[in-house]
């Protein structure tokens, strides 16, 4: 067994509990409900991009990123059956057509002003 399928069935673990923690955090906090479908990315997406506008220092919004990426991780999941594989703490996800996406990445690239969470599962969900 290589250590990349040895790392394969715990790799879910970190992602699912920062995506349940950005959707509680939103419910409680924002009062906005994330239900894990491909339309909640729009709000995702809009979101991220007000926190932009605000003007933090992207260090100090990486912990709420992480979590709307791995929200958008757990969309792709749950739409097309994909999995979470990790390696030297990276997180990202493979879908049964073998491509691999990386939507905490991603995240980071909406706060950058050239990302988005709807896209990258439109694209990821597109040959499912």
């Amino acid at each position: 067994m290589t250590a990349q399928q040895e790392t394969r069935p715990h790799a879910a673990a970190k992602p699912v509990r920062w995506a349940a923690d950005a959707v509680a955090t939103m419910r409680e906090g924002a009062r906005v409900r994330l239900d894990y479908s491909a339309q909640s990315l729009w709000r995702v997406d809009r979101i991220i991009e007000e926190i932009r506008r605000e003007g933090p220092p992207q260090a100090a919004v990486e912990g709420a990123l992480r979590g709307f990426g791995a929200y958008a991780g757990e969309v792709i999941v749950r739409q097309t059956g994909a999995e979470w594989w990790a390696t030297g703490g990276d997180h990202w996800i493979r879908t049964p057509d073998g491509r691999l996406w990386d939507p905490l990445d991603e995240a980071r690239r909406c706060y950058a002003g050239h990302g988005s969470l709807r896209l990258l599962c439109r694209d990821a969900t597109a040959a499912h």
